[in-house]
């Protein structure tokens, strides 16, 4: 047996134009999702998943023979997941065709955070089959669910980077971030699951006239947030980089919508919408998020690897 884990990511800076070039910020998560890959003699992968309470979420089984073909067999076009999961099987074994010539697998993957916390599932999914099948992540990424590859930087890097999509080589450096100021950083759970392809969709449909302008701000805000030295400038950052992304998708602000009384600053991570925000302040003031029901909230030093 063949194990592989990938960490989680959350995106500090750069959400929807980073898709552009614009240099985004991310960070790894202490919660990723593994993998476990054993070798059978049928021709044939079984497939299960696994959540974080070890409790199966889904499970469906591939014939090697299906994934020569590009079309998603009838009996996985049926379900979202094994769908999108066969698609992805025959990209890989399209990328990697040695590996599936010489039998079947039985593989089952295991989060190790809630489904619905927009970690990575996918990221790290893709990530990890890349580790297995020793094949280009990106590429896999690309033929796959998309976007811009920041997450699979930050699974194979396993530390804090900047990321610029780029025509041809995506540019990735390795960063460091250990701010004075982490114990008053939290990460907020806003009880529901951010679709990724959907944000994206709503992104790519707004008005792009004050695009350019829009990504050197934000290139310019990633590598100050990188550098912050005291809080308060940190907080400033954030809402800076609100107000942009605000103005350019057409969405109001999270703290506006959904905490407007809330002292500290409030960031959206990712798609706007759900998953995961970024709450500035001390544990006292985390009271105030689980007063209005939000019971997943984790300090800094929880959340990041």
């Amino acid at each position: 047996m063949e194990t592989f884990h990938s960490h989680g990511k959350l995106l500090i800076s750069g959400e929807y134009v980073v898709l552009n070039g614009a240099t985004a910020f991310a960070l790894p998560t202490k919660f990723g999702q593994g993998l476990e890959v054993t070798k059978i003699g049928a021709p044939v992968i079984n497939w299960k998943s696994l959540d974080h309470k070890q409790n199966t979420w889904f499970e469906d089984s591939f014939e090697i023979s299906d994934l020569i073909a590009s079309e998603v067999p009838e009996k996985h076009n049926k379900n979202e997941v094994s769908k999108m999961l066969f698609q992805t099987l025959f990209f890989a074994r399209k990328m990697a065709p040695q590996v599936f010539a010489e039998g079947g697998f039985e593989i089952s993957t295991k989060l190790d955070f809630p489904r619905d916390w927009g970690l990575g599932t996918s990221s790290t999914l893709i990530a990890n089959l890349a580790k297995w099948l020793k094949i280009d992540a990106y590429q896999l990424l690309q033929h796959t669910f998309g976007g811009s590859g920041y997450d699979i930087a930050v699974a194979i890097h396993q530390t804090p980077v900047t990321f610029e999509k780029q025509p041809s080589e995506n540019s990735i450096l390795k960063t460091s971030f250990d701010p004075p100021f982490k114990e008053q950083l939290f990460f907020v759970h806003l009880n529901q699951k951010q679709n990724s392809r959907e944000a994206i969709a709503h992104y790519r449909q707004q008005d792009k006239t004050t695009l350019g302008t829009a990504i050197k701000k934000i290139s310019a805000l990633s590598h100050s947030l990188i550098n912050a030295t005291d809080l308060l400038e940190f907080k400033m950052l954030l809402e800076v980089h609100e107000n942009v992304i605000s103005q350019l998708v057409g969405l109001q602000k999270v703290k506006s919508r959904l905490f407007p009384d809330y002292p500290g600053a409030v960031k959206s991570l990712g798609g706007w919408g759900g998953d995961f925000v970024l709450a500035t302040g001390t544990a006292k003031d985390m009271e105030y998020f689980r007063s209005k029901g939000y019971s997943s909230i984790l300090p800094y030093s929880e959340m990041i690897l």
